[in-house]
């Protein structure tokens, strides 16, 4: 008998012996839950009928009896409510049907006009002006008093409401009903969850079975069930494309959001799309106790609420409790309805506080996430899985089977099954979780004393008053409560402390020079090669004064715990048993933004004399002085490009030495403006918090003018991820610029006449090679065009056919760009492209077999502060990096000339981007080491104005050594 013919005789063997199988039933007719049952407590009501037709088509279109349950394997029927048939004019989880976004919301809104079990509320709307909802259900009692209900939830939320009274805390519980909020499509291409959405919103309202009348009674249902809108509609354009095209090759949808596509799942710590913070502020305007997002991955489900190891340092321990009893409770039940493939540990290590979901983690609540199989379309298809995935192991004891017929009728019984589980655990545990919820605030609260820091501090002398107030908005963001000193106040931080240093070591501490100054030092582990980089003993304490206007992040607040996560310093332990971090394992945000920030654990800077920040923090901005010639000191504050492009008709010079004038002190870099008006430039220097001092004459200084260039941004048509991200820095920062293609290259002799500068992003999973050539070309051509059948894509760009590349006449044109004066700014990947084509002379790459960096924080070191990149910083500079390739940088020596520099292997950024191996471990392959972008000393250090620091085992979130050159110099005749 083969292993396989054993896998199947077993797996039949498991649903037929499981009480209440799906085996259990008649194979043919998969006949519906008893009406009648001893003991069992899926029996169905008995005079309520079943909708015969829609559940005889649920019947035909799920694939194999054990991939349904009895909680499924029916529909009541109503006389009242429309079922999902009356949009889809199928059931959900038909093949070849994908709803578009305003199908879904219809059927929402005519099951809320049918039944008051159900409400819809509107939560905001996407970059591209698309709704996003969220529809509660639950008994008509209940949504009645939904105001009295959040009321109690708001008290419960903010322990500090009732003294932190732990009776009327406990009478308060025993009067409120639970929020579960359950979101949907965040990612395109994981299409089943809207289906199975409106189909679990028609049970909860309709069905009058005890199992769903208890999840009525005791819990309230909040649904988002579908969170990337636009995404989602353009997806829908391409499978509609595909069914009207079967026999043709079709594209991936290769725009989901406005911007980005699989980082949308990423975006929980900066908040920079809308859909995160339309999420988040559904979550807390409601209180909510669970958020629970749906996605779809690896077979059949795979609960990752419990998740492998590393967790977040600053969750609470009583949320790590909590994913244990409800992550086995899951698999515990699925799997004695005999649903094989359902399992939860696995290999997500619940480390990075970036994901969705962890909004409720960092915000007292639970966080949760299933990924269900899926075949990114409606399709139904036979699937051969993996040995990875079919493997048993101690945490998958019923694993998938190696050959699957998949249906989204599969993957919506799968979906709606763990979700009826998991609202029922709450029914039945509603006082549990509403105590641990107030518990969770109240340890917050209490965090100060029981475990620290006892609050952050943003000194109000920060030479970057701009990045301070961008930091401190995404905590106003994020719900965090923010102080500022009314007068000074001193505290006791950490004195200086400095590493034992040894020559040609690396030193992993996060150094004194840091934004957080002297509170930053920390204590380390000695490295697993010895004691080479043993710490110096314990710093000794010291006094500071801090002036007032101060901004103080106090740390006994209910969400607290966010603010800790994202000030804190990151340490990924090198002994861990997690070898391999699923996703970034540094983010200190302090460091990311260039800002001071300390530490304090001295609880007396809770006595410091404070006013409540009201409204928005923005930074002091304005004209002062008088005189038609302008300075700006130039702190690098993301402003001033604002600043410039608002006013791109004047005339600005960049000081090339620092200079004082008008009393004041102003570096290299500094703009002096001339051709504005004072009222004009003091509203916008009002309005963007930048500090103008206007002097009656221009300072004698050397200066090179600062034009306004005419920018354009280069994508390709493999990937526009990457790219994304800096179209919405742009964007948000109010810099235009042309949007082409690799493919526009090719057809433009003279780039010169339109563009100054031409950023090229990173692709994100393409060679030097692949950028020229594009996509193989057998097959179709595949479209990317706006057409009566697919309304919704081609507005970004669009193509007759994606797969052709840059081609060597792009080339050509891009390099004779760049000999006429133009500049090319290529980063990662796309650097690589410049460096093999001849466009960087002197510069080679080669790969690190030592530093592995692996979604890090990294701390540069400048040794050229004449750069024109360098203007503006200090000696250090800390830069995000994550390293996939194992490539770095290296200068060769070449003859002095006219030149620029430029950035080849730093991302300068917090955002996370995904790797192709990062999207290859979410469809269950195994995870790979990755190598970090390390790079050789060069050999002048004069022709470098910034080197990267990275750490031997890369394991620390912020490191210090002086290893590796990040920059290059190209010939050009002209400065911009």
């Amino acid at each position: 008998m083969t292993r396989r013919t054993t896998r199947w005789i077993a797996a039949a063997a498991i649903v037929l012996v499981t009480g209440g199988s799906a085996a259990a039933r008649d194979q043919a007719g998969q006949q519906p839950a008893p009406l009648a049952s001893t003991g069992n407590p899926y029996v169905r009501d008995a005079k309520q009928p079943i909708d015969e037709a829609y559940t005889k088509k649920m019947k035909e279109y799920t694939t194999a009896p054990y991939f349904t349950s009895p909680l499924v394997n029916y529909l009541p029927a109503s006389k009242s409510v429309p079922t999902p048939m009356a949009v889809l004019k199928d059931v959900a989880g038909a093949p070849g049907i994908l709803p578009y976004s305003h199908e879904v919301y219809q059927y929402m809104r005519m099951v809320e006009k049918a039944t008051p079990r159900v409400k819809v509320f509107s939560i905001g709307r996407t970059e591209e002006g698309r709704e996003m909802i969220a529809v509660a259900v639950s008994s008509e009692a209940n949504l009645a008093k939904l105001d009295a209900n959040r009321s109690n939830l708001a008290k419960l939320a903010d322990p500090r409401t009732i003294n932190m009274n732990d009776d009327e805390a406990d009478r308060i519980v025993a009067a409120t009903t639970p929020i579960y909020y359950i979101t949907g499509t965040i990612h395109s291409p994981e299409t089943g969850s809207p289906t199975a959405l409106m189909e679990l919103v028609y049970r909860l309202a309709v069905d009058e079975s005890p199992y769903i009348q208890k999840i009525r009674n005791k819990v309230i249902a909040l649904v988002t069930p579908i969170v990337e809108v636009d995404g989602r509609d353009r997806h829908v354009d391409v499978y509609r494309w595909h069914l009207a095209n079967p026999d043709k090759n079709w594209p991936g949808t290769l725009y989901w959001g406005k911007y980005v596509a699989h980082d949308n799942n990423r975006d929980a710590m900066g908040l920079t799309l809308a859909l995160t913070r339309n999420v988040l502020n559904t979550y807390a305007d409601w209180h909510a106790q669970v958020l629970h997002d749906l996605h779809e991955s690896v077979p059949y489900l795979y609960d990752n609420t419990v998740g492998d190891g590393p967790y977040n340092a600053w969750i609470d321990p009583i949320l790590a409790s909590e994913w244990q009893m409800i992550g086995w409770h899951n698999v515990n039940e699925m799997t004695k309805f005999g649903m094989p493939g359902v399992f939860t540990h696995g290999t997500f290590d619940t480390w990075s506080p970036g994901y969705l979901m962890f909004v409720a983690a960092m915000h007292n609540g639970i966080s949760r996430l299933y990924e269900t199989f899926g075949n990114g379309g409606a399709d139904t298809l036979d699937r051969t899985l993996t040995p990875s995935q079919t493997s048993r192991t101690w945490y998958r004891q019923n694993p998938p089977l190696p050959k699957t017929k998949w249906s989204q009728r599969n993957n919506n019984n799968y979906e709606e099954t763990g979700l009826l589980v998991s609202l029922n655990q709450f029914a039945d545990n509603t006082q549990y979780f509403l105590k641990n919820f107030y518990l969770k605030g109240k340890r917050s609260i209490l965090k100060p004393r029981t475990e620290g820091p006892a609050a952050y501090v943003f000194t109000a002398d920060d030479p970057r008053p701009g990045a301070q107030a961008d930091l401190l908005r995404i905590l106003q963001l994020q719900k965090v409560e923010i102080s500022r000193a009314t007068q000074p106040f001193t505290v006791t931080v950490p004195g200086p402390r400095r590493p034992n240093r040894q020559p040609n070591t690396t030193d992993t501490s996060p150094g004194r020079d840091g934004p957080n100054g002297d509170a930053d030092a920390q204590s380390g582990q000695e490295s697993p090669e010895g004691p080479r980089n043993k710490r110096s003993a314990a710093p000794v304490m010291e006094n500071r004064t801090f002036p007032a206007d101060s901004f103080i992040v106090r740390m006994d607040q209910p969400f607290s715990r966010i603010a800790d996560a994202l000030l804190d310093y990151q340490y990924w332990a090198p002994d861990d048993p997690q070898r391999q971090p699923y996703d970034d394992t540094g983010w200190t945000f302090p460091e990311l933004f260039n800002v001071k920030v300390t530490r304090v654990n001295d609880v007396k800077v809770l006595d410091a004399k404070v006013e409540a920040v009201k409204g928005e923090v923005k930074a002091a901005g304005g004209v002062t002085g008088t005189g038609a010639i302008f300075a700006i000191n130039q702190n690098t504050d993301p402003s001033l490009i604002t600043l410039r492009y608002r006013f791109k008709d004047a005339k600005f010079e960049i000081a090339e030495e620092a200079f004082e004038a008008g009393g004041q002190k102003f570096g290299r870099g500094s703009f002096i403006v001339q051709g504005v008006s004072s009222d004009d430039l003091g509203k916008a220097a009002s309005d963007l918090g930048i500090k103008v001092t206007a002097l009656p004459a221009a300072p004698s200084v050397k200066t090179h003018p600062g034009r306004a260039p005419r920018i354009a941004l280069v994508h390709t048509w493999i990937n526009t991820q990457d790219e994304g991200w800096w179209r919405q820095t742009l964007d948000i920062r109010g810099v235009p610029f042309a949007y082409i293609s690799t493919q526009a290259l090719t057809n433009d002799a003279d780039l010169q006449s339109k563009y100054d500068v031409i950023l090229f992003p990173p692709v994100g999973r393409a060679s030097a090679q692949q950028i020229i050539t594009g996509t193989p070309m057998y097959g179709n051509p595949i479209p990317w065009k706006t057409t009566e059948l697919t309304p919704n894509i081609g507005k970004e760009d669009s193509t007759d056919d994606i797969r052709p590349g840059m081609g060597w006449t792009g080339l050509m044109h891009l390099q004779k760009f760049v000999r006429d004066g133009g500049v090319l700014i290529a980063v990662d990947d796309t650097a690589e492209f410049a460096q093999q084509f001849g466009f960087t002379p002197g510069v080679s790459t080669t790969t690190s077999q030592r530093l592995k960096v692996v979604g890090s924080v990294l701390r540069s070191k400048m040794v050229d502060a004449a750069s024109p990149i360098a203007y503006g910083y200090g000696d250090d500079l800390s830069i995000y990096a994550d390293n996939p390739p194992g490539k770095k940088a290296r200068l060769v020596e070449r003859p002095a000339a006219a030149h620029r520099t430029i950035r080849i292997r730093c991302r300068a950024s917090w955002r996370r981007r995904r790797s192709p191996t990062s999207r290859a471990r979410k469809r269950g392959n195994t995870r790979r080491s990755r190598r970090s972008s390390g790079a050789t000393r060069p050999t002048s250090s004069r022709r470098s104005s910034v080197r990267a620091s990275s750490c031997g085992m890369a394991t620390r979130g912020i490191c210090w050594s002086r290893v590796c050159s990040t920059t290059a110099r190209i010939s050009r005749s002209t400065r911009w």
